[in-house]
């Protein structure tokens, strides 16, 4: 099993970003999906999750401005980021709860994919 997380790069402060976390393998099911984050010298801190019946969570910080989605027939966990301010920087993580055909439930991580914020 593979995650594979995008959608990062450069935007102004004020603009809009969309990440998405792409799994592939031999995925029997996938349970809790969520995002992370980490801004440099800081600890990894959750963004946002969505469980498998799509009730979703927020950290403060972002509710109201990011939007965490999934699409289950893909695989695919999305987070639409609006109103970006500075402090949404960092180096962002997709976390995936999979069952394969060769483990049970393990939580699987992509790559991590940068969000720069320019003020």
């Amino acid at each position: 099993v593979q995650l594979q997380a995008s959608g990062g790069g450069l935007v102004q402060a004020g603009g809009s970003l969309r990440l998405s976390c792409a799994a592939s393998g031999t995925i029997v099911s996938i349970n809790a999906m969520g995002w992370y984050r980490q801004a440099p010298g800081k600890q990894r801190e959750l963004v946002a999750s969505i469980t498998d019946s799509g009730s979703t969570n927020y950290a403060d910080s972002v509710k109201g401005r990011f939007t965490i989605s999934r699409d289950n027939a893909k695989n695919t966990l999305y987070l639409q980021m609006n109103s970006l301010k500075p402090e949404d920087a960092g180096d962002y993580y997709c976390v995936m709860e999979i069952t394969s055909w060769a483990t049970a439930e393990s939580d699987y991580w992509g790559q991590g994919t940068q969000v720069t914020v320019s003020s």
